[in-house]
């Protein structure tokens, strides 16, 4: 039973992180008619956001120690970051939650970038073949990987979590069980809990706002919104913005859980698109529910107890479990009439 209960828990945080990208794919799918095959490269800036944010907080000043000497005679280089030179112990703190103070450096970044890639490249595309559009969004995003890749280097970055999360945390007493039977690394659970406030947020402001309603509106009937005498265009590409914001987010706060890599947005991408597939083109529900149901089941997939009956099963349980709701239901799970059976 524990091992089950451990199981569900590395589905949710890792499901987290496929809805969180698969939910910005069906936004902009679902209000543009995009394939955005470049979403997976906006996690990948989340992710180096972070990067960037840990580097500036870490750059240090050098001054030499008389009284402390090198193996030569010289005197040791004794370097401090100037955050901790100027704020003391306030400055070691900023340093120790790098990763959660990206997140604000991380949103007017990746709106920025939303926006600009939307009104720069993805709205010549919107009446494009899905093939067309498919070509150039991909493209697009070997070229961010490759500057990713120049200014960055290839070999992955760690980013540690703050110290208060770098532990395990008990999560068996949480729910009755005896201590020490369930722990858990505290930052996943972070991030699944953050993963669930985002998805929230998104639904909350898509549902219960006036902006959201006409958006909702537009997606269902473009050509209608626009002869009421609403700016669509406008709202969509604040909406490709908000997207480009969610999947930036969830790049940032991955990063203690895996170590950024120009290559982690492709690696993301292809998984989430099916994980968009089988909840449905369109369906922003149906991404959530596939995205935390693909997580679970491949980490499932991922024990030793299966692998050791069907070796490789943890790579392709995902892509299995696609064929066969795609052979009973070509829509997906909760997709749309119409949107995949053509």
């Amino acid at each position: 039973m524990d091992a089950i209960l451990l199981q569900i828990l590395n589905g949710l945080d890792k499901g987290g992180a496929y809805a969180l990208i698969a939910l910005g794919l069906t936004i902009i799918f679902g209000t543009l008619g995009v394939v955005n095959f470049a979403h997976g490269a906006l996690f990948m800036l989340g992710a180096f956001c972070a990067v960037s944010v840990k580097a500036l907080l870490s750059l240090d000043k050098v001054t030499l120690d008389p009284e402390k000497l090198t193996a030569w005679g010289t005197p040791m280089e004794i370097r401090v970051p100037y955050v901790e030179a100027w704020f003391g112990d306030a400055g070691a703190t900023l340093l120790n939650y790098a990763v959660p103070i990206s997140i604000l450096i991380a949103i007017p970044v990746m709106l920025i970038l939303g926006v600009a890639m939307e009104r720069g490249l993805i709205r010549y595309f919107y009446k494009r073949p899905h093939a067309e559009q498919i070509l150039v969004t991909f493209g697009l995003a070997i070229v961010l990987q490759e500057i990713i890749k120049g200014l960055f280097g290839a070999n992955p970055i760690p980013q540690p979590a703050p110290d208060i999360a770098k532990g395990m945390l008990d999560f068996g007493t949480l729910i009755g069980l005896e201590a020490g039977r369930v722990v858990y690394p505290a930052w996943r659970l972070i991030y699944f809990l953050f993963s669930g406030l985002i998805i929230g947020s998104v639904f909350a402001f898509l549902q219960l706002t006036t902006f959201g309603m006409v958006v909702r509106a537009g997606m269902a009937d473009r050509e209608t919104v626009g002869l009421l005498g609403i700016d669509i265009d406008r709202r969509f590409t604040i909406v490709f913005g908000m997207a480009a914001v969610v999947a930036g987010l969830a790049g940032v706060m991955y990063t203690p859980i895996l170590s950024p890599d120009y290559h982690m947005g492709m690696d993301f991408l292809v998984l989430s698109f099916v994980v968009v597939v089988v909840g449905g083109m369109g369906s922003l529900g149906g991404a959530v529910a596939a995205g935390f149901l693909l997580g679970i089941l491949q980490s499932f997939a991922s024990m030793n107890e299966v692998k050791n009956i069907l070796p490789g099963i943890d790579q392709i349980i995902i892509y299995l479990i696609a064929v066969v709701i795609l052979l009973v239901r070509p829509r997906g799970l909760l997709g749309r009439k119409g949107v995949m059976e053509n």
